[in-house]
């Protein structure tokens, strides 16, 4: 026997609705329990046997273990991930903030430049190439700087990328952007 129009409209209908919920709980599940989370500040602080030796609010870099530890007391830092300078970049010991900046412009410099020829002299901070990212922490070195990154560098983060600067998730120099003080200590070891 054959159902009337409305009737099949009405199942059709019914059937639209039930594989709407299904996908959207799946997306939840998905989202809630199967993607990546950036754990936060306070889930990174960890134990730091060096911390008592050094003052609260010094920065120290590990290049091996491509961490930045930010120290907040005599036993514990909050570790960040972070891009460290490419071989032939790297550099180590003591130096300072001089300057933080939210959404920096940036001038490629001419190691840069001269390397990536097609890089505009100037790009703007905020533009979605701007490679500072949201905030830029500049040190009393030579054109370097811990930073923010774009989208497409994210993934840089964790290997030796850099023509010197550290390289962090904008999320994370946002973060220590808002603890750093100008003048505090960094020191970086490899």
């Amino acid at each position: 026997m054959k159902k009337p129009a409305s009737q099949i409209e009405a199942l059709v209908a019914e059937q639209n609705r039930a594989f709407a919920l299904f996908a959207l709980a799946a997306a939840f599940f998905a989202i809630a329990f199967l993607a990546p989370r950036m754990a936060g500040a306070a889930e990174r602080t960890v134990p730091y046997a060096q911390a008592g030796e050094l003052r609260p609010g010094t920065i120290v870099i590990s290049a091996r273990q491509r961490a930045l530890y930010y120290i907040v007391d005599g036993a514990q830092a909050i570790r960040y991930p972070i891009a460290v300078p490419k071989r032939g970049k790297e550099w180590s010991g003591l130096a300072h903030v001089n300057g933080k900046y939210e959404h920096p412009d940036w001038a490629p410099p001419a190691s840069v430049k001269r390397d990536h020829p097609e890089l505009p002299n100037l790009i703007r901070g905020g533009a979605p190439n701007n490679p500072m990212g949201v905030a830029a922490l500049t040190l009393d070195r030579d054109e370097i700087a811990i930073h923010g990154t774009t989208r497409n560098m994210r993934r840089s983060i964790g290997s030796a990328a850099s023509y010197g600067c550290i390289r962090m998730y904008n999320e994370d120099v946002a973060d220590l952007y808002s603890r750093v003080s100008v003048g505090a200590p960094v020191v970086m070891v490899r």
